[in-house]
């Protein structure tokens, strides 16, 4: 139970800080989607943080990663999860694996989005 409060917590903080991120003005003259790109990328790089703190044990309560990762970053951005672990699976060996994971879940995610919003019209 404790568990789940941790990663309530954080991602409650993590949901809300991309929130406010997303109501901070910017002069957007283009299509591409500036303020989601700096969620991301800002993502990964708290969690590639998170993740080498915890590996080699300058953080050690199981309980603080948890709502480090899992809560304010899972909260902020799932994508930083996503970029750990293809990185992790390259990492362990598994380039074909990782390379299958990304290419799949890039190509599901546009295409459920397509077939949803079809659906429901």
């Amino acid at each position: 139970m404790t568990n789940c409060i941790a990663v309530g917590l954080g991602g409650f903080i993590g949901a809300t800080l991309r929130y406010l991120i997303g109501l901070i003005p910017v002069c957007e003259t283009t299509l591409f989607p500036v303020k989601t790109f700096f969620i991301n990328i800002a993502g990964c790089i708290a969690i590639a943080l998170v993740a080498m703190l915890a590996s080699k044990g300058s953080i050690s309560n199981p309980k603080f990663i948890l709502f480090l990762k899992t809560g304010i970053c899972g909260g902020f951005t799932t994508f930083s999860t996503f970029a750990l672990e293809s990185t992790t699976l390259i990492k362990e060996g598994h380039p074909k694996v990782a390379f299958l994971y990304m290419v799949l879940s890039l190509l599901a995610g546009v295409c459920t989005i397509f077939a949803t919003e079809l659906v429901l019209e």
